[in-house]
Protein backbone atom coordinates (compact mmCIF):
# COMPACT_ATOMS: atom_id res chain seq x y z
CA UNK A 1 0.00 0.00 0.00
CA UNK A 2 2.65 2.63 1.26
CA UNK A 3 4.82 1.67 -2.42
CA UNK A 4 1.17 2.85 -4.28
CA UNK A 5 0.82 5.61 -2.34
CA UNK A 6 4.64 6.84 -3.38
CA UNK A 7 4.07 6.65 -6.73
CA UNK A 8 0.39 8.43 -7.10
CA UNK A 9 2.54 11.04 -5.17
CA UNK A 10 4.96 10.90 -7.65
CA UNK A 11 2.93 11.12 -10.36
CA UNK A 12 1.23 14.42 -9.30
CA UNK A 13 4.63 16.22 -9.31
CA UNK A 14 5.75 15.27 -12.23
CA UNK A 15 1.97 16.68 -14.04
CA UNK A 16 2.26 19.80 -11.87
CA UNK A 17 3.08 22.70 -14.72
CA UNK A 18 5.58 25.10 -14.00
CA UNK A 19 5.05 28.93 -14.81
CA UNK A 20 8.68 29.36 -16.02
CA UNK A 21 11.88 26.61 -17.26
CA UNK A 22 15.35 27.60 -17.59
CA UNK A 23 16.48 25.92 -21.29
CA UNK A 24 20.05 25.43 -22.63
CA UNK A 25 20.46 25.92 -26.66
CA UNK A 26 19.54 22.12 -26.83
CA UNK A 27 17.02 19.42 -24.65
CA UNK A 28 16.15 16.11 -25.64
CA UNK A 29 12.39 15.65 -25.55
CA UNK A 30 11.71 13.19 -22.41
CA UNK A 31 13.67 15.99 -20.20
CA UNK A 32 11.49 18.35 -21.89
CA UNK A 33 8.40 17.05 -20.96
CA UNK A 34 9.77 16.02 -17.20
CA UNK A 35 10.31 19.98 -16.80
CA UNK A 36 6.89 20.95 -18.14
CA UNK A 37 5.50 18.41 -16.24
CA UNK A 38 3.49 16.59 -19.48
CA UNK A 39 3.54 13.67 -20.77
CA UNK A 40 6.16 12.93 -23.69
CA UNK A 41 3.55 11.41 -25.48
CA UNK A 42 1.61 15.20 -25.00
CA UNK A 43 5.01 16.98 -25.98
CA UNK A 44 5.80 14.85 -29.19
CA UNK A 45 2.02 14.85 -30.21
CA UNK A 46 2.64 18.82 -29.77
CA UNK A 47 5.61 18.72 -32.23
CA UNK A 48 4.11 16.78 -34.88
CA UNK A 49 1.02 19.20 -35.17
CA UNK A 50 3.91 21.80 -35.45
CA UNK A 51 5.49 19.72 -38.32
CA UNK A 52 8.44 18.30 -36.35
CA UNK A 53 8.12 14.58 -36.05
CA UNK A 54 10.47 13.59 -33.03
CA UNK A 55 11.31 10.49 -30.94
CA UNK A 56 11.59 11.05 -26.99
CA UNK A 57 15.69 10.42 -27.09
CA UNK A 58 15.77 13.54 -29.77
CA UNK A 59 17.38 16.68 -29.03
CA UNK A 60 14.88 20.14 -29.72
CA UNK A 61 16.55 23.76 -29.97
CA UNK A 62 15.68 26.72 -27.84
CA UNK A 63 13.47 28.12 -30.37
CA UNK A 64 11.18 25.41 -30.83
CA UNK A 65 11.31 24.97 -27.02
CA UNK A 66 10.34 28.53 -26.91
CA UNK A 67 6.89 27.92 -29.41
CA UNK A 68 6.12 24.85 -27.47
CA UNK A 69 6.10 27.00 -24.44
CA UNK A 70 3.73 29.22 -25.59
CA UNK A 71 1.32 26.75 -26.43
CA UNK A 72 0.93 25.52 -22.82
CA UNK A 73 1.46 29.23 -21.12
CA UNK A 74 5.24 28.48 -19.97
CA UNK A 75 7.35 30.92 -19.75
CA UNK A 76 11.19 29.57 -21.48
CA UNK A 77 14.34 31.35 -20.75
CA UNK A 78 17.44 30.61 -21.95
CA UNK A 79 19.64 29.08 -19.18
CA UNK A 80 23.54 30.34 -19.23
CA UNK A 81 26.16 28.29 -20.06
CA UNK A 82 28.72 27.17 -17.57
CA UNK A 83 31.55 29.53 -19.33
CA UNK A 84 28.77 32.48 -19.79
CA UNK A 85 27.96 32.34 -15.93
CA UNK A 86 32.07 32.38 -15.28
CA UNK A 87 32.45 34.96 -18.03
CA UNK A 88 29.64 37.39 -16.97
CA UNK A 89 29.45 40.71 -19.25
CA UNK A 90 30.61 43.39 -17.19
CA UNK A 91 28.33 46.51 -17.81
CA UNK A 92 29.52 49.95 -18.07
CA UNK A 93 27.50 53.00 -16.47
CA UNK A 94 27.75 56.22 -18.57
CA UNK A 95 30.09 58.27 -15.80
CA UNK A 96 32.51 55.70 -15.93
CA UNK A 97 33.01 55.57 -19.67
CA UNK A 98 35.84 58.30 -21.08
CA UNK A 99 37.11 59.55 -24.79
CA UNK A 100 39.45 56.77 -26.42
CA UNK A 101 41.23 57.39 -29.71
CA UNK A 102 39.36 55.29 -32.72
CA UNK A 103 40.65 52.64 -34.50
CA UNK A 104 41.06 53.38 -38.05
CA UNK A 105 41.28 50.54 -40.78
CA UNK A 106 43.28 50.99 -44.18
CA UNK A 107 41.53 49.51 -47.24
CA UNK A 108 42.03 48.82 -50.80
CA UNK A 109 43.44 47.26 -53.66
CA UNK A 110 46.69 45.76 -54.02
CA UNK A 111 49.58 48.06 -54.87
CA UNK A 112 47.10 51.18 -54.52
CA UNK A 113 49.71 52.51 -51.66
CA UNK A 114 48.08 51.58 -48.25
CA UNK A 115 51.00 51.32 -46.37
CA UNK A 116 53.36 53.75 -48.30
CA UNK A 117 50.52 55.89 -46.50
CA UNK A 118 50.87 54.37 -43.06
CA UNK A 119 54.64 55.06 -43.64
CA UNK A 120 54.28 58.57 -43.95
CA UNK A 121 51.82 58.84 -41.48
CA UNK A 122 54.07 57.02 -38.77
CA UNK A 123 57.33 58.03 -40.58
CA UNK A 124 58.57 54.40 -41.01
CA UNK A 125 59.61 52.09 -43.62
CA UNK A 126 57.35 49.41 -43.67
CA UNK A 127 57.15 48.81 -47.19
CA UNK A 128 60.94 47.93 -48.47
CA UNK A 129 60.71 44.98 -45.80
CA UNK A 130 57.42 43.27 -47.21
CA UNK A 131 57.84 40.31 -49.62
CA UNK A 132 57.89 41.79 -53.16
CA UNK A 133 55.90 44.66 -51.82
CA UNK A 134 53.01 42.97 -50.76
CA UNK A 135 51.40 43.78 -47.07
CA UNK A 136 50.95 40.17 -46.23
CA UNK A 137 49.98 40.27 -42.40
CA UNK A 138 47.90 42.95 -40.36
CA UNK A 139 49.97 45.68 -39.40
CA UNK A 140 48.48 47.49 -36.34
CA UNK A 141 50.17 51.02 -34.96
CA UNK A 142 49.03 53.96 -32.97
CA UNK A 143 50.04 57.37 -33.88
CA UNK A 144 50.03 61.06 -31.81
CA UNK A 145 48.70 64.25 -33.44
CA UNK A 146 50.08 67.46 -33.05
CA UNK A 147 47.33 68.54 -30.97
CA UNK A 148 47.57 65.14 -28.41
CA UNK A 149 45.10 63.03 -29.62
CA UNK A 150 46.34 59.52 -30.50
CA UNK A 151 44.63 57.23 -33.74
CA UNK A 152 45.20 53.63 -34.00
CA UNK A 153 45.51 52.42 -37.53
CA UNK A 154 45.04 48.71 -38.99
CA UNK A 155 46.64 48.09 -42.15
CA UNK A 156 44.74 45.02 -44.32
CA UNK A 157 46.43 43.63 -47.01
CA UNK A 158 44.95 44.60 -50.52
CA UNK A 159 45.35 40.80 -52.16
CA UNK A 160 42.72 39.32 -52.98
CA UNK A 161 43.45 36.33 -50.76
CA UNK A 162 43.09 37.69 -47.44
CA UNK A 163 39.19 38.81 -48.06
CA UNK A 164 39.44 36.84 -44.78
CA UNK A 165 41.86 39.40 -42.86
CA UNK A 166 40.35 42.39 -44.63
CA UNK A 167 36.62 41.22 -43.61
CA UNK A 168 38.22 40.73 -39.97
CA UNK A 169 39.51 44.62 -40.03
CA UNK A 170 36.32 45.72 -40.94
CA UNK A 171 34.47 44.55 -38.20
CA UNK A 172 36.67 45.45 -35.66
CA UNK A 173 36.99 49.04 -36.38
CA UNK A 174 35.47 52.32 -35.98
CA UNK A 175 36.25 54.35 -39.30
CA UNK A 176 37.52 53.07 -42.43
CA UNK A 177 40.13 54.69 -44.90
CA UNK A 178 39.43 53.81 -48.50
CA UNK A 179 42.69 54.13 -50.68
CA UNK A 180 42.12 54.21 -54.30
CA UNK A 181 44.86 55.23 -56.63
CA UNK A 182 43.73 58.07 -58.72
CA UNK A 183 45.83 56.61 -61.55
CA UNK A 184 44.54 53.42 -61.21
CA UNK A 185 40.99 53.76 -60.76
CA UNK A 186 38.45 51.42 -58.87
CA UNK A 187 39.47 47.60 -59.43
CA UNK A 188 38.30 44.18 -57.85
CA UNK A 189 39.78 44.49 -54.10
CA UNK A 190 38.22 48.37 -54.08
CA UNK A 191 34.91 47.23 -54.67
CA UNK A 192 35.55 43.96 -52.24
CA UNK A 193 36.60 46.51 -49.75
CA UNK A 194 33.46 48.62 -50.20
CA UNK A 195 31.42 45.44 -49.57
CA UNK A 196 33.04 44.84 -46.28
CA UNK A 197 32.59 48.57 -45.10
CA UNK A 198 28.95 48.38 -46.01
CA UNK A 199 28.58 44.82 -44.29
CA UNK A 200 30.42 45.97 -41.35
CA UNK A 201 28.36 49.75 -41.51
CA UNK A 202 31.27 51.74 -40.24
CA UNK A 203 31.71 55.43 -41.12
CA UNK A 204 34.68 55.70 -44.14
CA UNK A 205 36.58 58.23 -45.90
CA UNK A 206 38.27 58.18 -49.03
CA UNK A 207 42.17 58.80 -49.95
CA UNK A 208 42.88 59.91 -53.01
CA UNK A 209 46.83 58.31 -53.36
CA UNK A 210 49.21 58.77 -55.66
CA UNK A 211 48.01 62.69 -56.77
CA UNK A 212 52.17 63.38 -57.05
CA UNK A 213 51.70 61.17 -60.78
CA UNK A 214 51.15 63.05 -63.50
CA UNK A 215 48.54 61.04 -65.39
CA UNK A 216 45.94 61.08 -62.34
CA UNK A 217 42.23 61.64 -63.23
CA UNK A 218 40.40 62.44 -59.61
CA UNK A 219 37.17 63.33 -61.42
CA UNK A 220 37.17 59.68 -62.70
CA UNK A 221 37.55 57.99 -59.88
CA UNK A 222 34.80 59.99 -58.54
CA UNK A 223 32.76 59.04 -61.02
CA UNK A 224 33.66 55.63 -60.78
CA UNK A 225 32.86 54.87 -56.86
CA UNK A 226 29.49 56.71 -58.06
CA UNK A 227 28.08 54.12 -59.20
CA UNK A 228 28.78 52.12 -55.82
CA UNK A 229 26.61 54.78 -53.98
CA UNK A 230 29.98 56.46 -52.63
CA UNK A 231 29.24 60.26 -53.61
CA UNK A 232 31.81 63.37 -52.70
CA UNK A 233 30.62 66.18 -50.31
CA UNK A 234 31.65 68.98 -53.02
CA UNK A 235 29.34 66.39 -55.27
CA UNK A 236 26.25 66.72 -52.55
CA UNK A 237 27.23 63.87 -51.25
CA UNK A 238 28.21 62.42 -47.97
CA UNK A 239 31.66 60.77 -48.38
CA UNK A 240 34.49 62.22 -47.96
CA UNK A 241 37.26 62.32 -50.72
CA UNK A 242 40.76 63.34 -49.04
CA UNK A 243 43.39 63.65 -52.08
CA UNK A 244 46.58 62.51 -50.86
CA UNK A 245 50.51 61.26 -52.04
CA UNK A 246 52.03 59.34 -49.83
CA UNK A 247 55.58 59.97 -51.66
CA UNK A 248 55.38 63.91 -51.23
CA UNK A 249 53.26 63.72 -48.24
CA UNK A 250 50.44 65.91 -49.72
CA UNK A 251 47.59 65.82 -47.84
CA UNK A 252 48.47 63.96 -44.78
CA UNK A 253 47.62 66.28 -41.85
CA UNK A 254 44.10 67.11 -43.68
CA UNK A 255 43.66 63.26 -44.20
CA UNK A 256 44.29 63.09 -39.95
CA UNK A 257 42.48 66.21 -39.35
CA UNK A 258 39.02 64.75 -41.35
CA UNK A 259 39.44 61.00 -39.36
CA UNK A 260 39.87 62.67 -36.34
CA UNK A 261 36.59 64.78 -37.24
CA UNK A 262 34.87 61.61 -37.98
CA UNK A 263 36.00 60.13 -35.01
CA UNK A 264 34.57 63.19 -32.46
CA UNK A 265 31.13 62.77 -34.50
CA UNK A 266 30.97 59.07 -33.48
CA UNK A 267 31.84 60.12 -29.79
CA UNK A 268 34.10 57.08 -29.10
CA UNK A 269 34.00 55.83 -25.23
CA UNK A 270 35.43 53.37 -22.99
CA UNK A 271 35.66 52.59 -19.56
CA UNK A 272 39.26 52.36 -18.98
CA UNK A 273 38.83 50.98 -14.82
CA UNK A 274 37.23 47.50 -15.75
CA UNK A 275 39.23 44.43 -16.73
CA UNK A 276 40.47 44.55 -20.15
CA UNK A 277 38.73 43.03 -23.25
CA UNK A 278 40.19 42.82 -26.85
CA UNK A 279 40.46 40.88 -30.14
CA UNK A 280 43.74 39.00 -31.30
CA UNK A 281 44.68 40.44 -34.79
CA UNK A 282 47.76 38.31 -35.11
CA UNK A 283 49.28 35.30 -34.14
CA UNK A 284 52.70 33.72 -33.92
CA UNK A 285 55.43 31.43 -32.93
CA UNK A 286 58.30 33.13 -32.29
CA UNK A 287 61.80 31.52 -31.54
CA UNK A 288 62.75 33.63 -28.33
CA UNK A 289 58.90 34.51 -27.00
CA UNK A 290 57.38 31.42 -27.55
CA UNK A 291 53.93 32.04 -28.63
CA UNK A 292 53.15 35.99 -29.17
CA UNK A 293 49.89 37.19 -30.37
CA UNK A 294 49.13 41.31 -30.94
CA UNK A 295 46.18 42.22 -29.43
CA UNK A 296 44.20 45.48 -29.73
CA UNK A 297 42.69 46.33 -26.46
CA UNK A 298 38.98 47.28 -27.00
CA UNK A 299 37.76 48.02 -23.27
CA UNK A 300 39.39 48.13 -20.08
CA UNK A 301 43.28 48.41 -18.67
CA UNK A 302 45.20 45.30 -19.68
CA UNK A 303 48.01 45.35 -17.27
CA UNK A 304 51.51 43.26 -17.40
CA UNK A 305 50.57 39.62 -14.81
CA UNK A 306 46.79 39.64 -15.81
CA UNK A 307 45.80 36.41 -16.72
CA UNK A 308 43.19 36.36 -19.94
CA UNK A 309 41.34 33.62 -21.59
CA UNK A 310 41.32 33.57 -25.90
CA UNK A 311 39.58 31.02 -27.19
CA UNK A 312 41.20 27.46 -26.64
CA UNK A 313 44.07 28.88 -25.12
CA UNK A 314 44.93 31.13 -21.96
CA UNK A 315 47.84 33.46 -21.06
CA UNK A 316 49.43 35.17 -17.89
CA UNK A 317 50.97 38.23 -19.42
CA UNK A 318 54.47 38.35 -19.16
CA UNK A 319 55.28 41.30 -21.43
CA UNK A 320 53.67 43.84 -23.35
CA UNK A 321 55.34 45.50 -26.81
CA UNK A 322 53.89 48.24 -28.50
CA UNK A 323 53.65 48.36 -32.57
CA UNK A 324 57.83 50.66 -31.89
CA UNK A 325 59.23 47.23 -30.23
CA UNK A 326 58.79 49.84 -26.78
CA UNK A 327 58.11 47.14 -23.75
CA UNK A 328 54.86 48.75 -21.70
CA UNK A 329 53.25 48.01 -18.21
CA UNK A 330 49.63 48.99 -19.17
CA UNK A 331 47.61 49.18 -22.22
CA UNK A 332 44.86 50.80 -22.69
CA UNK A 333 41.48 51.31 -25.10
CA UNK A 334 42.14 51.36 -28.74
CA UNK A 335 45.80 49.93 -27.97
CA UNK A 336 47.67 47.08 -30.21
CA UNK A 337 50.01 45.45 -28.06
CA UNK A 338 52.21 42.14 -28.55
CA UNK A 339 51.72 40.23 -25.72
CA UNK A 340 54.24 37.13 -24.80
CA UNK A 341 53.20 34.41 -22.22
CA UNK A 342 50.66 32.04 -24.17
CA UNK A 343 49.68 28.47 -23.75
CA UNK A 344 49.72 28.06 -27.63
CA UNK A 345 49.58 30.44 -30.65
CA UNK A 346 45.91 31.63 -30.43
CA UNK A 347 43.34 31.96 -33.22
CA UNK A 348 43.22 34.94 -34.70
CA UNK A 349 39.62 37.12 -34.62
CA UNK A 350 39.43 35.62 -31.14
CA UNK A 351 38.08 37.49 -28.14
CA UNK A 352 40.11 38.17 -25.92
CA UNK A 353 38.82 38.24 -22.28
CA UNK A 354 40.44 39.06 -18.95
CA UNK A 355 39.84 36.91 -15.78
CA UNK A 356 41.53 35.05 -12.76
CA UNK A 357 44.38 32.73 -13.64
CA UNK A 358 42.42 29.47 -12.43
CA UNK A 359 39.13 30.19 -14.48
CA UNK A 360 41.33 31.46 -17.59
CA UNK A 361 42.80 28.32 -17.18
CA UNK A 362 39.09 26.19 -16.36
CA UNK A 363 37.31 27.99 -19.59
CA UNK A 364 40.14 27.18 -22.23
CA UNK A 365 39.78 23.51 -20.97
CA UNK A 366 36.14 23.89 -20.72
CA UNK A 367 36.22 24.80 -24.63
CA UNK A 368 38.67 21.89 -25.69
CA UNK A 369 36.20 19.66 -24.16
CA UNK A 370 33.37 20.89 -26.01
CA UNK A 371 34.88 20.92 -29.26
CA UNK A 372 36.19 17.48 -29.14
CA UNK A 373 32.93 16.58 -28.38
CA UNK A 374 31.32 18.10 -30.87
CA UNK A 375 33.75 16.80 -33.36
CA UNK A 376 32.50 13.79 -32.12
CA UNK A 377 29.21 14.19 -32.95
CA UNK A 378 30.22 15.58 -36.19
CA UNK A 379 32.21 12.54 -37.56
CA UNK A 380 29.25 9.88 -36.14
CA UNK A 381 26.37 11.75 -38.10
CA UNK A 382 26.00 11.07 -41.26
CA UNK A 383 22.93 12.06 -43.48
CA UNK A 384 21.27 10.66 -46.52
CA UNK A 385 22.79 13.66 -49.02
CA UNK A 386 25.76 13.53 -47.22
CA UNK A 387 25.99 9.87 -48.33
CA UNK A 388 24.74 10.59 -51.80
CA UNK A 389 27.63 13.16 -52.38
CA UNK A 390 29.89 10.65 -50.90
CA UNK A 391 28.79 8.42 -53.68
CA UNK A 392 29.33 10.90 -56.03
CA UNK A 393 32.55 12.04 -55.28
CA UNK A 394 34.37 9.03 -55.30
CA UNK A 395 36.00 9.96 -58.85
CA UNK A 396 37.12 13.06 -57.64
CA UNK A 397 40.92 13.46 -56.97
CA UNK A 398 42.11 14.73 -53.86
CA UNK A 399 45.49 17.05 -53.79
CA UNK A 400 46.37 17.29 -49.80
CA UNK A 401 47.86 20.17 -48.22
CA UNK A 402 49.67 20.78 -45.13
CA UNK A 403 49.97 24.29 -44.54
CA UNK A 404 52.73 26.08 -41.83
CA UNK A 405 53.54 29.92 -41.68
CA UNK A 406 54.78 32.09 -39.66
CA UNK A 407 51.27 34.18 -38.57
CA UNK A 408 47.78 33.06 -38.51
CA UNK A 409 46.10 35.37 -40.60
CA UNK A 410 48.42 34.24 -43.44
CA UNK A 411 47.89 30.89 -42.75
CA UNK A 412 43.80 31.07 -43.01
CA UNK A 413 44.28 33.47 -45.95
CA UNK A 414 46.59 31.22 -47.76
CA UNK A 415 44.28 27.98 -46.88
CA UNK A 416 41.11 29.81 -48.11
CA UNK A 417 43.12 30.66 -51.67
CA UNK A 418 43.48 27.43 -52.02
CA UNK A 419 40.67 25.84 -51.19
CA UNK A 420 38.86 28.26 -53.45
CA UNK A 421 40.93 26.18 -56.30
CA UNK A 422 38.93 23.27 -56.26
CA UNK A 423 36.71 21.78 -59.20
CA UNK A 424 34.29 19.07 -59.69
CA UNK A 425 37.43 16.80 -60.60
CA UNK A 426 40.17 17.96 -58.74
CA UNK A 427 39.79 19.18 -54.81
CA UNK A 428 42.28 20.79 -52.79
CA UNK A 429 41.60 19.55 -49.02
CA UNK A 430 44.11 21.56 -46.21
CA UNK A 431 44.31 18.14 -43.70
CA UNK A 432 46.25 20.14 -41.28
CA UNK A 433 47.70 23.86 -40.87
CA UNK A 434 49.70 25.29 -37.62
CA UNK A 435 51.88 28.66 -37.00
CA UNK A 436 55.75 27.46 -36.51
CA UNK A 437 58.40 25.33 -38.85
CA UNK A 438 57.83 22.62 -40.86
CA UNK A 439 58.22 19.52 -38.27
CA UNK A 440 58.98 16.07 -38.61
CA UNK A 441 55.83 15.17 -37.54
CA UNK A 442 54.27 16.86 -40.12
CA UNK A 443 56.21 15.02 -42.67
CA UNK A 444 55.32 11.81 -41.31
CA UNK A 445 51.47 12.94 -41.38
CA UNK A 446 52.13 13.90 -45.29
CA UNK A 447 53.76 10.74 -45.72
CA UNK A 448 50.79 8.74 -44.44
CA UNK A 449 48.17 11.24 -46.03
CA UNK A 450 50.47 11.23 -49.27
CA UNK A 451 50.08 15.27 -49.39
CA UNK A 452 52.43 18.12 -49.92
CA UNK A 453 53.70 20.58 -47.42
CA UNK A 454 53.84 24.41 -47.84
CA UNK A 455 55.43 25.86 -45.43
CA UNK A 456 54.88 30.17 -45.87
CA UNK A 457 57.98 32.25 -44.51
CA UNK A 458 59.67 29.37 -42.47
CA UNK A 459 61.48 27.04 -42.89
CA UNK A 460 61.61 22.81 -42.09
CA UNK A 461 63.93 21.77 -39.57
CA UNK A 462 67.02 19.67 -39.64
CA UNK A 463 65.06 15.93 -38.97
CA UNK A 464 61.95 17.41 -41.38
CA UNK A 465 63.96 18.36 -44.16
CA UNK A 466 66.17 14.45 -43.92
CA UNK A 467 62.90 12.73 -43.24
CA UNK A 468 61.20 14.52 -46.28
CA UNK A 469 64.12 13.46 -48.59
CA UNK A 470 63.99 9.83 -47.29
CA UNK A 471 59.98 9.84 -47.43
CA UNK A 472 60.13 11.57 -50.97
CA UNK A 473 57.83 14.30 -49.50
CA UNK A 474 57.55 17.56 -51.33
CA UNK A 475 58.23 20.33 -48.94
CA UNK A 476 57.91 23.72 -50.52
CA UNK A 477 58.91 27.21 -48.96
CA UNK A 478 57.05 30.64 -50.07
CA UNK A 479 57.38 34.24 -49.14
CA UNK A 480 54.42 35.45 -51.57
CA UNK A 481 51.19 33.99 -51.63
CA UNK A 482 50.68 34.39 -55.20
CA UNK A 483 53.38 32.23 -56.12
CA UNK A 484 52.23 29.13 -53.91
CA UNK A 485 48.81 29.84 -55.40
CA UNK A 486 50.08 29.26 -58.70
CA UNK A 487 52.22 26.04 -57.78
CA UNK A 488 49.45 24.62 -56.21
CA UNK A 489 47.03 25.08 -59.41
CA UNK A 490 50.01 23.87 -61.35
CA UNK A 491 49.98 20.62 -59.00
CA UNK A 492 46.28 20.47 -59.64
CA UNK A 493 46.45 20.10 -63.72
CA UNK A 494 48.68 17.06 -63.30
CA UNK A 495 46.03 15.70 -61.65
CA UNK A 496 43.56 16.24 -63.95
CA UNK A 497 42.74 13.68 -66.69
CA UNK A 498 44.48 14.47 -69.79
CA UNK A 499 42.88 14.84 -73.03
CA UNK A 500 44.14 12.90 -76.18
CA UNK A 501 44.39 14.65 -80.26
CA UNK A 502 44.97 12.64 -82.64
CA UNK A 503 47.93 13.75 -85.57
CA UNK A 504 47.16 12.51 -88.96
CA UNK A 505 50.95 11.04 -90.00
CA UNK A 506 49.98 9.60 -93.37
CA UNK A 507 48.55 7.14 -95.95
CA UNK A 508 49.35 4.19 -98.31
CA UNK A 509 47.63 2.16 -100.74
CA UNK A 510 48.01 -1.39 -100.94
CA UNK A 511 49.37 -2.69 -104.35
CA UNK A 512 49.70 -6.14 -103.58
CA UNK A 513 49.27 -9.03 -101.20
CA UNK A 514 51.51 -11.90 -99.94
CA UNK A 515 50.84 -14.87 -97.98
CA UNK A 516 53.89 -15.07 -95.16
CA UNK A 517 53.99 -18.32 -93.22
CA UNK A 518 53.89 -17.45 -89.28
CA UNK A 519 53.66 -14.17 -89.81
CA UNK A 520 49.78 -13.64 -92.02
CA UNK A 521 49.20 -11.31 -94.50
CA UNK A 522 51.32 -8.50 -95.71
CA UNK A 523 51.02 -5.61 -98.31
CA UNK A 524 52.96 -4.29 -100.72
CA UNK A 525 52.04 -1.10 -100.35
CA UNK A 526 52.95 2.71 -102.02
CA UNK A 527 53.19 5.81 -99.90
CA UNK A 528 51.17 8.54 -101.29
CA UNK A 529 50.77 11.02 -98.87
CA UNK A 530 52.95 11.70 -95.68
CA UNK A 531 54.66 9.00 -93.68
CA UNK A 532 54.55 5.28 -92.44
CA UNK A 533 55.55 5.14 -89.02
CA UNK A 534 56.37 1.24 -87.11
CA UNK A 535 54.31 1.01 -84.10
CA UNK A 536 51.77 3.58 -85.39
CA UNK A 537 47.92 3.73 -84.75
CA UNK A 538 46.46 2.67 -88.27
CA UNK A 539 42.93 2.68 -89.97
CA UNK A 540 42.23 0.08 -92.50
CA UNK A 541 40.00 2.25 -95.22
CA UNK A 542 37.94 0.05 -97.95
CA UNK A 543 35.97 2.28 -100.43
CA UNK A 544 36.85 5.09 -97.82
CA UNK A 545 35.00 2.94 -95.65
CA UNK A 546 36.73 1.93 -91.78
CA UNK A 547 36.88 -2.14 -91.92
CA UNK A 548 39.57 -2.29 -89.16
CA UNK A 549 40.88 -0.35 -86.51
CA UNK A 550 44.69 -1.11 -85.06
CA UNK A 551 48.33 -1.17 -85.38
CA UNK A 552 50.91 -2.08 -87.44
CA UNK A 553 52.62 -4.59 -86.49
CA UNK A 554 55.86 -4.57 -89.29
CA UNK A 555 57.50 -2.02 -91.78
CA UNK A 556 59.86 -3.10 -94.12
CA UNK A 557 61.98 -2.02 -97.21
CA UNK A 558 62.84 -4.60 -98.84
CA UNK A 559 63.88 -7.23 -96.64
CA UNK A 560 65.11 -4.71 -93.73
CA UNK A 561 62.81 -3.50 -91.12
CA UNK A 562 62.98 0.46 -90.85
CA UNK A 563 61.51 3.21 -88.55
CA UNK A 564 59.40 4.39 -90.96
CA UNK A 565 58.68 5.63 -94.84
CA UNK A 566 58.21 8.40 -96.63
CA UNK A 567 56.11 9.51 -99.23
CA UNK A 568 57.30 8.49 -102.50
CA UNK A 569 58.34 5.14 -101.69
CA UNK A 570 57.44 1.88 -101.43
CA UNK A 571 57.19 -0.72 -98.51
CA UNK A 572 55.76 -3.96 -96.97
CA UNK A 573 53.56 -3.85 -94.29
CA UNK A 574 51.54 -6.20 -91.82
CA UNK A 575 48.56 -5.34 -89.72
CA UNK A 576 48.17 -6.58 -86.08
CA UNK A 577 45.61 -9.05 -85.62
CA UNK A 578 44.18 -8.59 -88.81
CA UNK A 579 44.59 -10.55 -92.47
CA UNK A 580 41.78 -9.47 -94.62
CA UNK A 581 44.12 -6.92 -96.58
CA UNK A 582 43.24 -6.34 -100.21
CA UNK A 583 44.65 -4.67 -103.27
CA UNK A 584 43.29 -0.82 -103.68
CA UNK A 585 42.74 -0.58 -99.16
CA UNK A 586 44.22 2.35 -97.94
CA UNK A 587 46.05 2.32 -95.42
CA UNK A 588 46.18 5.56 -92.84
CA UNK A 589 48.15 6.40 -90.33
CA UNK A 590 47.96 8.23 -87.18
CA UNK A 591 49.24 8.68 -83.72
CA UNK A 592 47.33 10.01 -80.34
CA UNK A 593 49.23 13.36 -78.78
CA UNK A 594 48.50 14.18 -74.83
CA UNK A 595 47.75 17.28 -74.60
CA UNK A 596 48.09 18.80 -70.73
CA UNK A 597 44.51 20.33 -69.41
CA UNK A 598 44.65 23.56 -67.54
CA UNK A 599 41.98 24.70 -64.49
Amino acid sequence: MKKGKHKRKKEEQVFQTPEKILVGDFVQVRELAEMMGKGTGEIVKKLMELGIMATINQEIDFETVEILGSLFDIAVERELSQEEQILEEIIDTPESLVPRPPIVTVMGHVDHGKTSLLDKIRHADVVSSEAGGITQHIGAYQIKMDNGKSITFIDTPGHEAFTAMRARGANLTDIVVLVVAADDGVMPQTIEAINHIKAAKVPFLVALNKMDKPDVNPDKVMQQLTEYNIVPEEWGGETMFIPVSAKTGMGIENLLDMTALLAEMQELKANPNRPAEGVVIEAQLDKGKGAVATVLVQKGTLKIGDSIVCGFTWCKVRAMTDFRGRRVDLAYSSMPIEITGWSEVPEVGEKVVVTDEKIAKEIAGLRLSEKKLEDQKQSSRISLDDFFKQMQSTGIKELNLIIKGDVGGSIEALAQSLLRLSTNEVKVNVIHSAVGAVTETDVMLASASNAIIIGFNVRPDIKARKYGEEENIDIRMYRVIYEAIDDVKKAMEGLLEPEYREKYLGRAEVRQTFKVPNVGTVAGSYIIDGKMQRNADIRVLRDSVIIHQGKLNSLKRFKDDVKEVMEGYECGMGVRDFNDLKEGDIIEAYTMEEIARSL
